[in-house]
């Protein structure tokens, strides 16, 4: 019986497909992707630590999406030293000058976006989203990207793309997950940048 209800629980959970456009139709790269659920907490998978490293005075990689409370190290593989820092409210610290790889990671354990800078090297930003979802991607240089392990039912699914405006929140659009693969497009007013 047990091994019955844990094939139906298996077989209810789903993929969904989607597709980020900008205003012109182009596929954008570098999106961010999420679905809430509606109406119920989403799960919350115990958090995987992560990195974004430095190399080439450039932070890679330029957009990551992680679960609150996920750690992330910094590692920095150039040969020159780096300030790592952000003063968004969903994460506001610095890492002073160092090379390596710092000691411990930093906890993003509020939802949100987070800029990230060097204040050595103007050049150098990253974006970190913080969502209170485990259903979570990036688009690759096709503008698709796969959200795994949904269950059926009612979920809001968001887009977010690092060139809109600091306070705009991210597009929704309402999801329907049945049993089986789904797929969904989304339309962003912005101009893509190419990988």
């Amino acid at each position: 019986m047990l091994l019955g209800a844990a094939l139906t629980c298996a077989q209810a959970r789903a993929a969904v497909a989607v597709e980020v456009l900008d205003a012109a139709g182009q596929p954008v790269p570098n999106a961010v992707v999420y679905a809430e659920p509606v109406g119920a907490v989403a799960p919350s998978k115990p958090p995987r630590q992560t990195e974004i490293e430095q190399k080439n005075k450039t932070f890679f990689p330029l957009v990551t999406v992680v679960q609150t409370g996920t750690p992330i190290l910094f590692p920095n593989h150039d040969t020159v030293r780096h300030h790592v820092y952000s003063f968004s409210p969903a994460k506001t610290f610095e890492l002073k000058l160092y090379s390596g790889t710092p000691g411990s990671p930093v906890v993003f354990d509020k939802p949100g976006t987070v800029v990230l800078g060097c204040n050595i090297h103007d050049q150098m930003v990253a974006y970190v989203q913080v969502v209170n979802t485990p259903y979570f991607g990036v688009t690759d240089r096709n503008g698709a990207v796969k959200l795994e392990g949904l269950g059926n039912g009612k979920y809001t699914l968001k887009a977010w793309y690092f060139t809109m405006a600091q306070n705009q929140a991210a597009i929704e659009q309402p999801l329907q997950v049945q049993a089986g693969d789904a797929k969904a497009s989304v339309k962003l007013n912005v101009k893509a940048v190419p990988l």
